[in-house]
């Protein structure tokens, strides 16, 4: 058996290689492999491939390193969701919606000394949780018998990848079966002057030292972040280039912008940025130009956030070497519906694979699926229809299935109705609402396309719809069911307002 190798850094540079080098390659390839399966990226999707392939009795290796973001932030095993995705966002997000209701208190009768201040201290308790979620992965792995190793890896054959560690040391690993969970990271404009030099990301946020002060977020694509800066007390703005949410159904992503408005951030609207200098004071200048206008305008701002959207993870693993084809307009691996790439023993999921929701429980249900069609003689793949999500701005937004637009341009204007409910605000609560859009299809029994729903807890809403959905649940079923009283959720048994009807 072709045990793991150890090489001394450099050894196989050069365009042919040493023979030590060469003949590793061939026992990599012709002999009996290190590992079952070998997994390249410690994110949620890698991670659940791993440790069910594991569970299956296999011999299972997970690689995975983080390259420090330009301003130099890292972090550990666990991905974008665990390190600056979902989980420390998701915590933001509560500390804001903590300050709103300590700002509500009075209404119900509790006495709050006024005015009430956020400490950006609490993103130390933040980054701590996220230091325990590391460790718990790590040990996950140990008791289930996964090989870890913290390296960078490339291919350098079918079955066989070199990881370099931070001490230079090359370690070989080879595999009967890979699978790339790579991931992907923040997307920077490098042809915008100081993007990269005085910019940050969501791979920076999180771990900031001190409070970003005075920011400016640059995105079409999210809010989330732009709406617990505000709701800590931060002078947060909002430059957007085109459309609210891009995805997601327009007339409800108005909704939240809307929302967030009225609570303190602002929105420079069609406007691009075209230049960033850091003045003597250490805040940065930011230059714009409005795109109807053609205006130009500067601002001053304490921290500028880039989130324009990500790049796969693809460009070091030397893809075109194996035969992995990309995309090659977004670098994104192109794979069937079993996950399998152009190559039939190298498999892609979650981020990094094209056509898929960059969503985390997709990467962790489609890396399950995979190691259980590999060494579970099963054929279940995954199903990526009608898959929910939410985004947790201020107005939560939670969704599943079809947007208005999506269905409109499937089935046809004429062949879709869409029914609206809008939940009043209790008399001493202003500006706090919910709103439910139903796309449903004309002809009966109306079957269920989409659900759309803006409000408090926006994710336990919309997940119990999700199934019925999934289920395939018809206008008509939704509106035999007993609602909840009294609930925010009650309010979709009541969609009986259809957009038609004016």
């Amino acid at each position: 058996m072709f045990k793991q190798s150890f090489l001394p850094f450099g050894n196989h540079r050069g365009s042919s290689g040493s023979a030590f080098f060469t003949s590793h390659l061939i026992l990599s390839s012709a002999g009996q492999q290190d590992y079952d399966l070998l997994v390249i990226g410690g994110g949620s999707g890698g991670l659940a491939c791993a440790k069910e392939a594991a569970q299956l009795g296999r011999k299972v290796a997970v690689v995975d390193y983080v390259e420090p973001s330009p301003q130099g932030t890292k972090w550990g095993l666990g991905g974008t969701c665990v390190n600056v995705g979902c989980i420390p966002k998701k915590l933001m997000h509560q500390a804001a919606l903590l300050g709103g209701m300590i700002q509500d208190a009075h209404h119900y009768g509790w006495e709050v000394a006024q005015p009430i201040r956020h400490d950006w201290k609490m993103a130390e308790a933040v980054q701590n949780h996220v230091k325990s979620l590391n460790w718990g992965h790590r040990v996950q792995l140990q008791d289930r018998k996964v090989k870890y190793f913290n390296i960078k890896a490339s291919f350098i054959n079918e079955h066989t990848v070199c990881g370099i560690a931070k001490s230079g040391k090359e370690t070989l690993l080879s595999a009967d079966h890979i699978v790339i969970a790579t991931g992907g990271r923040p997307r920077y404009p490098t042809h915008i002057e100081g993007a990269l030099e005085y910019g940050i990301t969501s791979d920076d946020i999180f771990w900031l030292k001190e409070s970003p002060g005075k920011t400016l977020v640059l995105t079409d694509v999210a809010l989330e972040c732009a709406g617990f800066l505000t709701g800590i007390g931060l002078d947060t703005t909002v430059m957007m280039r085109s459309i609210p949410l891009r995805g997601f159904d327009q007339q409800m992503s108005s909704l939240v912008m809307e929302h967030m408005e009225s609570h303190g951030t602002q929105f420079l609207k069609g406007c691009i940025p075209t230049c960033i200098k850091r003045l003597p004071d250490g805040q940065l200048q930011v230059t714009w130009e409005d795109r109807t206008s053609g205006k130009k305008d500067t601002g001053i701002f304490d921290t500028v956030l880039w989130a324009i959207g990500r790049i796969p993870e693809t460009r070091n693993l030397n893809l075109k070497e194996v035969g992995v084809n990309i995309n090659p307009e977004n670098q994104k691996i192109i794979v069937d519906a079993q996950d399998v790439t152009s190559v039939p023993h190298i498999y892609a999921i979650g981020d990094v694979a094209e056509g898929r929701p960059e969503l985390t429980p997709t990467a962790i249900m489609a890396g399950k699926l995979l190691a259980q069609r590999l060494f579970g003689q099963s054929s279940d793949l995954m199903d990526y229809n009608n898959v929910p999500t939410t985004v947790f701005t201020p107005l939560e937004y939670g969704c599943v299935g079809l947007s208005e637009e999506e269905a409109v341009a499937r089935h046809g204007q004429e062949h879709i109705e869409v029914g609206h409910s809008w939940v009043p605000p209790l008399a001493w609560l202003p500006l706090r609402y919910s709103v439910f859009q139903m796309v449903c299809l004309k002809e009966p029994p109306q079957l269920v396309l989409g659900l759309h729903f803006l409000g408090p807890n926006a994710g336990e809403v919309t997940q119990g719809f999700a199934l019925g959905i999934k289920c395939g649940a018809s206008y008509a079923q939704v509106m035999r069911t007993v609602g909840i009283h009294p609930t925010c959720s009650e309010e979709v048994v009541k969609l009986r307002i259809s957009k038609r009807s004016g």
